[in-house]
């Protein structure tokens, strides 16, 4: 397909540069007869030539007056600003032997200018009145205008020829999009994982676009349109692109925004190219990328909603199902905001099929991230279902996130594999930032970080039935100073009274084991705050789990917190009073709860939070070592040094480089060494104790 893309403008710059060339040719033209030449006053003029500082000149009869033009016997100064022309602009001469003047018509002028030539003994020519000048004076001031009108006039031909419908602003109706080629799609279903149920809803799309008669002998119709919905990241669009991968069918994919701009009807002319491309490259599939920008509810708008928004999702649903037939063209589209759509676009016969695209599972974890592992050199201790066990709600983008971190950390740290060592600290560079290794904390305020992450971890060891504790750490991450990690045992999908009860104790187990063992409180548990009171008004307000309200809805659905919703409320102030008693009630049992596990398992305490003084850094497993035996293992240090910056890993580089050079020196130096001493160095090598090494 031919591509117009941008040939209007630069058809337009190049018949403006045309005109401008043109408009200065003839201003060069008729205004550079006197450039490089100095100009003169009727007295300097006759002055000079009564001092025989000139050498010639001629006279001519013009409007009125004489025009005198000549050449000095020798070099005067010109003024560059008198010049005329484009010439006489852009020339950087300060001296000529060229004049002009002009004098009066008159015979008193003439003879006296007459007199003086013979006098002075100065060549004097005379020439005849130009009979052009009339002509000239047109051609000046009626050709630029004819040049204006004709550039215009080609400039609105043109884009009217290659823009079809609106002239000059036929371009702005264009659709952007333009088929992929389907060679160049090498997206298929199987570099789509985790999804496994949402591809099996997608094949009869691609078996419709293969083979349709076997459809279509059965009297069955196939969907128009598919929506996908979900979360963000969660592969909407890899799915999109390989419905068209597999059906090798041209792909038209555009954004909602895209359709929208500030000219009223763009939109809704590009929805009508768009399908007319698609229905003349038919079967294709036609993408729309987050279709809520343009197919919100109507009625909304300004002024009624009559608004461009409005009519490019009226265009979209007239081409959806309107009279116009569109047979071969399927229309995909996606986003996360399926609540907020017009029901006109929802109706069977537009988007017959919604398929949601939600966060994968265990499984499905595994399996993402086996896809994105197979240009990844891992080492052979990785185990890819224990990170899909820790990584629950992580949805496919934050997955190949987490591999792409763990390669970067690897090649900073100069090393051959991604190891265990690369992924965790991957993890927590997504979860909280980087390190702040050089933070400067006093040995109270790292005590106190200690004990209030090793309350976390104790109270969700004893309250395990739901949940697990990952890692505890008192490393400083962004703004906040350590973290212990809590992930469920299994996927949920909803949560119970008794699970909900536990994450309260669990969010509260920090501050429990401050005042148990400092009897004094800090700020650090004001984020376990925000999510406690947050978990326990949804407890109340959204989930019916409080005798004294019921079981209603009081704040929007359960998805939804309350800050989303702008802290409005549909209730009264005296059932909202009652809700904040039932929060606070909440928030406190929960609290007496940890302090309860944390007074009958104060040794345990102690034990976790000097464990994490020593090494600031514990897993599941030794946590639980700590626990059941009051012992832990250290990890080797193998491994785990710290990322390096760019200028000390350059310098590690170049330090590497030098000792290779240095024993190749010395290898050319020593041709003569006895090569069993490599073995012996080699067999002391492997007789070294593990320990040491």
């Amino acid at each position: 397909m031919k591509k117009n893309n941008g040939g209007f403008f630069r058809s337009s710059f190049l018949y403006v540069i045309i005109f401008l060339a043109v408009i200065a040719g003839i201003y060069s033209l008729v205004g550079g007869s006197g450039s490089g030449s100095k100009s003169l006053s009727s007295s300097e003029f006759v002055q000079q030539l009564s001092d025989k500082e000139i050498d010639s000149f001629t006279i001519q009869p013009g409007n009125d007056v004489y025009t005198v033009s000549g050449t000095y016997k020798s070099s005067h100064k010109a003024d560059s600003s008198k010049s005329q022309g484009i010439n006489g602009l852009l020339s950087g001469k300060t001296e000529t032997t060229k004049f002009s003047t002009s004098v009066l018509q008159n015979d008193s002028s003439l003879k006296q200018i007459t007199d003086l030539a013979k006098k002075t003994n100065t060549d004097m020519t005379t020439k005849g009145a130009a009979s052009s000048g009339f002509w000239l004076n047109l051609i000046i001031s009626v050709v630029p205008l004819l040049l204006i009108v004709g550039v215009f006039y080609l400039m609105m031909s043109q884009s009217s020829g290659k823009g079809g419908q609106g002239g000059m602003m036929g371009s702005f109706g264009k659709s952007k999009a333009k088929p992929s080629d389907p060679k160049d799609n090498k997206v298929r279903f199987e570099n789509v994982a985790g999804s496994d149920e949402e591809k099996e809803e997608l094949v009869e799309v691609v078996e419709f676009l293969k083979a349709p008669k076997k459809f279509v002998d059965m009297g069955a119709r196939i969907p128009k349109g598919v929506l996908l919905e979900g979360p963000p990241g969660t592969g909407k669009t890899l799915l999109a692109k390989a419905v068209a991968g597999e059906a090798s069918v041209p792909f038209f994919s555009m954004s909602g925004s895209d359709f929208v701009e500030m000219f009223v009807g763009v939109g809704a002319s590009r929805v009508r190219d768009l399908f007319e491309q698609a229905k003349k490259a038919a079967p294709a599939i036609i993408f729309i990328d987050e279709i809520d920008a343009v197919g919100r509810r109507r009625g909304s708008g300004v002024g009624g909603g009559n608004d461009e928004r409005e009519q490019t999702l009226n265009q979209i649903l007239i081409e959806m199902d309107g009279f116009e037939n569109s047979e071969g063209v399927i229309i995909l589209a996606s986003t996360n905001r399926s609540d907020v759509l017009d029901p006109a676009l929802l109706r069977s016969g537009r988007f017959d099929r919604k398929i949601l695209v939600g966060s994968p599972d265990v499984k499905g974890r595994e399996a993402i991230l086996k896809v994105h592992a197979k240009n990844k050199p891992l080492a052979p201790e990785v185990d890819l279902q224990a990170i899909a066990h820790q990584t629950p709600g992580y949805v496919g983008a934050d997955l190949e996130n987490l591999l792409n971190e763990a390669a970067l950390l690897a090649a900073r740290r100069d090393k051959k594999l991604i190891d265990s060592a690369d992924l965790d600290e991957a993890e927590d560079r997504i979860f909280q930032g980087p390190a702040k290794a050089n933070r400067a904390m006093s040995e109270l305020e790292r005590k106190t970080t200690a004990f209030h992450e090793a309350g976390h971890a104790l109270v969700g060891l004893v309250r395990s039935n739901a949940s697990v504790v990952r890692k505890v750490t008192i490393v400083p991450r962004g703004r906040i100073g350590g973290y212990a990690l809590m992930t469920p045992k299994t996927d949920r999908y909803n949560i119970r009274y008794s699970e909900a009860k536990e994450q309260l104790a669990g969010l509260m187990g920090g501050r429990a084991a401050e005042l148990a063992t400092f009897n004094e409180a800090s700020s650090g548990a004001a984020n376990d705050f925000q999510q406690a009171t947050n978990l326990a008004r949804q407890m109340v307000t959204a989930y019916g789990m409080s005798e004294k309200l019921g079981m209603v809805q009081l704040e929007g659905n359960a998805s939804v917190g309350y800050s989303e919703q702008g802290g409005s409320q549909g209730y009264s102030d005296e059932t909202a009073a009652l809700i904040d008693e039932e929060v606070r009630r909440f928030t406190r049992e929960a609290f007496e709860d940890a302090t309860k596990i944390l007074t009958e398992n104060k040794e345990k305490l102690a034990q976790i939070a000097n464990a994490l003084l020593e090494v600031e850094s514990l897993d599941e497993k030794q946590i639980k070592d700590i626990y059941e035996t009051g012992h832990f293992t250290k990890k080797g240090e193998e491994g785990e040094e710290d990322a390096k910056s760019y200028d000390e890993t350059k310098a590690a580089l170049n330090h590497k480089e030098d000792e290779v050079e240095e024993a190749e020196e010395k290898g050319a130096e020593n041709p003569t060494k006895p090569l069993d001493q490599d073995n012996d160095q080699a067999e002391a090598a492997d007789d070294t104790p593990d320990s040491d090494k």
